[in-house]
């Protein structure tokens, strides 16, 4: 019922223990990336999607729409990371030239700079709570 092998019990062991790990791991970059770089893990992960994702054909922005899907957060949620980003001059905002609705996201140079600062305590924090050697097969999305 539950796939080849599986029973129940081990579902639900392998949910909690995934919980488990998300949340040490994402309490742990949080509580890092702030007192190390002044940023939060939502706030650097916006910066990573800049840095990493190549634009539009728009240049060198990113519509609002996309990374948000990319983040994981919601429209509101993203809207309030990217202000705060903005209001530290991590990130430009724009409107779109031929859809007013559509709002495009730009990396300035302070914020490649912030990110380039913090990659490697993210790295270093990734490494102190993941084993990727010991990840189950089950939990590896294609």
């Amino acid at each position: 019922m539950y796939g080849a092998g599986v029973n129940e019990n081990e579902l639900v062991h392998t949910w909690r223990e995934l919980l488990r790990c998300y949340h040490s791991t994402s309490c742990a970059l949080d509580r890092t990336l702030r007192d190390r770089h002044d940023l939060g893990l939502s706030e650097f992960e916006v910066l990573e999607q800049l840095v990493e994702v190549p634009a539009s054909g728009d240049g060198p922005a990113q519509r609002m729409q996309g990374l948000g899907e990319r983040v994981q957060l919601s429209q509101s949620a993203l809207s309030r990371v990217v202000a705060r980003l903005e209001r530290d001059g991590l990130v430009e905002r724009t409107l779109c030239a031929d859809d007013r609705r559509g709002i495009y996201v730009m990396l300035t140079e302070a914020g490649r700079t912030r990110h380039s600062a913090a990659v490697g305590t993210h790295r270093e924090v990734l490494a102190s709570h993941l084993d990727v050697s010991t990840v189950p097969a089950t939990l590896i999305i294609a």
